[in-house]
């Protein structure tokens, strides 16, 4: 079967998770913003995959058009974020990216990333920033375990990008 994996990357995360989906499956990899879709009509698979901001998918404009274009190929979305993969996350943003039509032409995966605030553009930074100050202003009692964890973050970056993430991804592309 002849796969193409085609990722947004802005901090490194989706590379990585990319990089071994491909490695994995012996597939082609596209940075996405080199994707052209008349070009994906020779794959049989594609797999296509964003970091998340807010809830909001990199490259999900052109992950639409190719749901909406080839949905005759068999397609996988994944997500990479520094929440947890915890259902109610993967439900929210499955849910605010996609229509309930949509989503019948695709699995979705999340794959948990991490957080380099160094990494950032200066507009995701301020965007960030923020955040950090509305979690500032609540007491720490208030604040959850990954609240707490993001703060630490700004200050040493988090990284939990994990090879055995992409498995069931893999096998539902292989079956």
């Amino acid at each position: 079967m002849k796969t193409a994996v085609i990722y947004w990357s802005k901090t490194g995360f989706v590379k990585k998770y990319a990089d071994w989906i491909a490695e994995e499956l012996s597939a082609d990899l596209i940075l996405g913003k080199k994707a052209k879709l008349e070009n994906l009509n020779e794959y049989d698979a594609l797999i296509l995959g964003g970091s998340l901001y807010a809830v909001g998918i990199t490259g999900l404009d052109f992950i639409k058009k190719v749901i909406a274009n080839l949905n005759n190929k068999k397609i996988a979305v994944f997500a990479t974020g520094a929440s947890s993969a915890r259902e109610d996350i993967i439900a929210e943003v499955k849910n605010n990216n996609f229509s309930e039509a949509e989503q019948e032409y695709f699995e979705f995966f999340y794959l948990r990333g991490g957080f380099d605030f160094n990494k950032l553009s200066l507009k995701d930074k301020i965007l960030m920033l923020m955040m950090k100050w509305k979690l500032k202003r609540k007491a720490v009692s208030e604040l959850d375990e990954e609240e707490k964890g993001l703060l630490d973050a700004f200050e040493t970056p988090v990284d939990f990008t994990d090879k055995n993430n992409i498995e069931d991804l893999i096998a539902y592309i292989k079956n």
